[in-house]
C-alpha cells in the first residue's frame, strides 16, 4: 500500500500479496486460525468451530521484509 511503512527499515509504499499454499488439498492460499493448535488421533490438526482469516501479506520493496495481516474472516 502507498501509505505503510515498512516496520524493519521504515521505507513507505509496501507491495500486496498472499502466502500460497499449494499443499495437497490446499485451497491454493493461506489461513489464519484462532486458538493452538490441536492433533487429532490420526495427527491430522483439528480446525472444526474455529474462525478462519484470510492472510493478507505486505512485502518492503527496499529491504524484502514481510508483514502479514489478518483481518478479513473467511
Amino acid at each position: 500500500m502507498e501509505n505503510m511503512r515498512c516496520t524493519y527499515c521504515e521505507h513507505v509504499g509496501l507491495e500486496p500479496g498472499f502466502i500460497e499454499d499449494n499443499g495437497q488439498y490446499s485451497p491454493g492460499y493461506a489461513l489464519w486460525i484462532s486458538g493452538f493448535i490441536e492433533r487429532g488421533a490420526f495427527g491430522g490438526v483439528k480446525r472444526m468451530g474455529k474462525q478462519r482469516w484470510q492472510i493478507d501479506a505486505f512485502r518492503c520493496p527496499h529491504c524484502g521484509h514481510l508483514a502479514l495481516f489478518a483481518i478479513q474472516p473467511i
